[in-house]
C-alpha cells in the first residue's frame, strides 16, 4: 500500500472517534514526509529536537511538528519559534525553560504533561499524584508563555491487551479527574495523547483524542 493509502485506511478507523492523527515521522526523510503531507496529513510528530529543526526549515511551512520524544532543555531552543505541540512535559525544570523560550520568540507554545502509566523504568514521565501537584503549583498560572493543553502517556510494550487498556484507563482517569479541579487559566484537559501503531485502536476505545501512528504509515522502522 502507498503512503496516501496508509493514513486514509488509519484516519477511517479514527474520524469515528474525532482523533487527531499524528504521522511519526522520526528517522523518514523528508521526501517521505512530504509525499504524506501531499496525501492530506499535517500533523507530524518526531523525537529529535534538531532532526525536527532540520526538516522543519525543508518542508511546508502549514505543517504542525509534535514533539513527541523526551526533550532535553538545552534542546528546546531548537524548536522553540515553530513547534506546534510537545508530548513529552516531564518536569517543571522542563516546563519553565520551554516559557522562557516561548518568551524569547513571543509565542505561547502549547504542551502535554507526560504521564508514567507503563510499567517499564525506561519510560519516562510524570507520576500521576506529581501532575496534579504541578498544574496546583503558583508557578504555573505565572507562565505567560505555555498552555497545559492535557495529557500524554505510553504503554507498556507487550501483546497483553488487557494490561494496555487498564494502562490507558488510568490515563483517562486522570484526565477525568484533572477536569474537575480548580486550575490556572493557562490549563485546559482537551488532548489525551495515547496510542501508537501496535495499540492505538484500544487507545481509542478509552477516550485519546490523538495517535501517534509511525510504522501503519511509513512502513516498519528502518
Amino acid at each position: 500500500m502507498k503512503i496516501k493509502d496508509n493514513i486514509q485506511a488509519v484516519k477511517d478507523i479514527l474520524n469515528k472517534k474525532h482523533c487527531t492523527l499524528v504521522a511519526v515521522s522520526k528517522t523518514k526523510p523528508s521526501e517521505t514526509i512530504q509525499e504524506a503531507y501531499d496525501a492530506g496529513q499535517l500533523d507530524f510528530g518526531e523525537n529529535k529536537a534538531q532532526e525536527l529543526q532540520k526538516k522543519a526549515a525543508e518542508l511546508p511551512n502549514d505543517i504542525q511538528w509534535h514533539m513527541i520524544g523526551h526533550l532535553q532543555r538545552n534542546k528546546v531552543k531548537y524548536i522553540a519559534p515553530f513547534v506546534y505541540l510537545v508530548h513529552s512535559v516531564d518536569s517543571m525544570k522542563l516546563l519553565r525553560e520551554i516559557n522562557k523560550q516561548g518568551q524569547k520568540f513571543g509565542r505561547v507554545i502549547p504542551c502535554l504533561l507526560q504521564v508514567h502509566i507503563a510499567s517499564e523504568e525506561t519510560k519516562f514521565g510524570l507520576a500521576a499524584n506529581e501532575v496534579i501537584e504541578l498544574i496546583q503549583t503558583d508557578d504555573i498560572g505565572k507562565m505567560r508563555h505555555i498552555q497545559i493543553r492535557g495529557l500524554m502517556g505510553m504503554a507498556t510494550n507487550t501483546q497483553d491487551k488487557k494490561k494496555i487498556k487498564t494502562e490507558f484507563a488510568v490515563l483517562k482517569q486522570l484526565f477525568e479527574k484533572i477536569k474537575t479541579m480548580e486550575f490556572p487559566e493557562n490549563v485546559a484537559m482537551q488532548e489525551l495523547s495515547m496510542g501508537m501503531t501496535s495499540d492505538y485502536e484500544i487507545a481509542l476505545e478509552e477516550g485519546s483524542t490523538m495517535v501517534r501512528v509511525g510504522s501503519a504509515i511509513f512502513g516498519a522502522k528502518t
